[in-house]
């Protein structure tokens, strides 16, 4: 599981040989996947540091790329040692305009030039860009490299593998400490707690539940209220959380019957797993769209007579973002390639009665998907 930056950027720069003559990337998603510069777990508020705006990699078809840090990234950031990039650390008291205008003058750029930017990048570095070449066209970087992210190669696939094992690891021992009257605050904290010490940097998003039943009404959006809940039986626990590994993002769905399942529990539940089957049989490469996915799982839901409670798309592409293009979504013609991985998550949501969900991370192969994670497939029952 070695990815290959060295070759990542040279395919990158043939890219952008026609495209841009100038590339900035900040400290995020898309630096990460072109050199494995990793990016934090990231914090609610911001923690600025003095020229902040330049934090990144500059870059062009022919040069870089040149990495600059303030001081306090450089040093409390662990981001100074690493090998391989021409490092320029800013001082806290020094310029940051001085430093990019002698970078922007290195390369050499033409009149207007094409200027492209990480869609990840904060509105205040391209200000300070625009100041400094006031003629600059910028572009997108995130649309040219998502050229190369789409299409997962053998390397990432096997990490993306080890996070759901992972992340199926952290649920085995989670569900060693659920027990009856626990709150909704304590799954998500054990999730989160296990995750970490199986490995994981930390969640790849916040961990969430959508819990429903007779007693219980859904709340979404609201973890301040919901935190505090006791899962007191009948109840419906709908997990959704992953683990993060080498730059690598996983997403993964469970659910948890809090007492013995009702006769309507287990139905919901069949109904997910079987509806999951055919959206994973029908990831064809180069046989159907995102649409024809979708509608394949959702038929099974629609057959039975719970279409409504099916509410959002069956998935999403996914990688070194949670959340990637392309989507698993009625209107998409999209057609799905090998190497692509998607979640495929179909749900029933009922508030005032049970709900079930189930998620995977599938690799769309010739003749269907390959689930990257098979484990907990019956529902998962809480009984004391």
């Amino acid at each position: 599981m070695m990815i290959n930056y060295k070759q990542r950027m040279q395919r990158f720069q043939g890219l952008i040989a026609g495209a841009a003559d100038l590339v900035f990337f900040p400290i995020a998603t898309d630096l990460d996947y072109l050199t494995g510069i990793h990016r934090d777990v990231p914090n609610y508020g911001r923690v600025l540091h003095p020229g902040a705006w330049l934090e990144g990699a500059w870059l062009s078809a022919d040069k870089g790329p040149i990495l600059t840090l303030p001081r306090m990234t450089a040093e409390l950031g662990g981001k100074g040692g690493i090998e391989g990039f021409e490092i320029r650390v800013l001082g806290d008291w020094d310029d940051p305009a001085v430093m990019a205008k002698a970078i922007i003058e290195e390369m050499n750029l033409p009149a207007a030039p094409r200027v492209a930017v990480s869609e990840n990048a904060e509105a205040e570095s391209l200000i300070e860009i625009q100041k400094l070449i006031p003629d600059a066209r910028f572009v997108s970087a995130t649309k040219i490299l998502r050229q190369l992210r789409v299409i997962k190669d053998a390397d990432e696939i096997a990490i993306m593998r080890e996070a759901g094992r992972i992340t199926e690891a952290a649920l085995t021992d989670a569900i060693a400490s659920f027990k009856l009257g626990m709150t909704e605050l304590d799954v998500v904290a054990e999730l989160d707690y296990q995750m970490k010490r199986h490995g994981s940097l930390g969640p790849s998003f916040t961990t969430s539940l959508y819990n429903t039943g007779t007693n219980h009404p859904m709340l979404l959006g609201q973890p301040l209220k919901t935190w505090p809940r006791k899962l007191n039986p009948p109840v419906s626990v709908l997990l959704d959380f992953g683990a993060v590994l080498d730059g690598m993002c996983y997403d993964y769905g469970r659910t948890v019957s809090f007492g013995a399942p009702s006769a309507e529990q287990i139905k919901v539940h069949r109904l997910i797993m079987d509806s999951q089957a055919a959206g994973i049989a029908a990831l064809k490469a180069g046989q159907a769209t995102c649409a024809e996915v979708d509608k394949a799982a959702r038929d099974v839901i629609a057959a039975a007579g719970y279409d409504k409670a099916f509410r959002h798309r069956l998935g999403h592409a996914i990688g070194a973002d949670v959340h990637e293009p392309p989507f698993l979504t009625k209107g998409s013609d999209t057609v799905v390639q090998e190497g692509m991985i998607f979640t495929v998550e179909p749900s029933i949501l009922q508030d005032g009665s049970f709900s079930a969900r189930v998620e995977d991370c599938i690799v769309v192969r010739p003749d269907g998907g390959e689930k990257l994670t098979n484990g907990f497939q019956d529902l998962i029952i809480v009984d004391a």
